[in-house]
């Protein structure tokens, strides 16, 4: 396990922290379709994702799904960092787009390397920074951009983290991470495939030039 985190979480160096990450963590591994955590869920644990793609939403009371942000290998969740340190149930969701393996640290090893390892008090704060970045451009995104700027945005970032120009779902479940309706995402597409910015097929957009 010791060469795996090495590898996907380079901040982390002091041979001590690795070693204890060793004895007391252990790894998950949950196929594409399936909720990693769901909301109200017991957080015992924080994952480190080693691989794979998960999408975190929020959910209002009538059932409508914001996107928040997307985690890849790397990565790992604010929301669950913070629902684990105030031993609070998870207040989002989040989905496995691309099959995950993580390495799961229980909430009293959190509690205790931070004071102990100045490598993961660093990566703590680090991973709360870029979440709380990637919060804001939502909001800001919500708040400033017109619904065609947000779908160019969301594309690109989508095709970022996917390392792919092929992205694969339907409008419905764009217009879902948009909170919007199908038919504005179809429209909008349409119109982007027009001015040469995509090209559509069924359940599939090939990005041939956004900006």
């Amino acid at each position: 396990m010791i060469d795996v985190i090495k590898q996907k979480f380079p901040v982390l160096i002091e041979p001590a922290l690795l070693a204890e990450m060793e004895r007391y963590c252990t790894s998950k591994t949950i196929d594409a379709g399936h909720n990693f955590i769901e909301i109200g869920d017991d957080v015992v644990s924080m994952p480190l994702l080693l691989n794979g793609s998960i999408k975190v939403v929020r959910e209002d009371n009538e059932g409508n799904e914001l996107l928040l942000y997307y985690l890849n290998g790397g990565d790992t969740c604010a929301s669950t960092l913070s629902c684990c340190m105030a031993k609070a149930r998870s207040e989002v969701r989040a989905t496995v787009i691309e099959k995950v393996t993580s390495i799961m640290v229980p909430i009293r090893c959190m509690e205790e390397w931070m004071t102990k390892y100045s490598s993961w008090r660093n990566f703590i704060m680090q991973s709360y920074r870029i979440r709380f970045e990637e919060l804001l451009q939502t909001i800001d995104s919500i708040a400033f951009k017109k619904m065609d700027e947000r779908l160019e945005q969301y594309l690109i970032q989508l095709s970022e983290e996917k390392k792919s120009q092929i992205l694969l779902g339907t409008h419905q479940e764009i217009a879902d991470d948009l909170s919007t309706s199908r038919e504005v995402i179809s429209r909008l597409l349409k119109q982007m495939e027009k001015l040469g910015k995509i090209k559509l097929s069924r359940n599939k957009i090939e990005i041939i030039h956004l900006m």
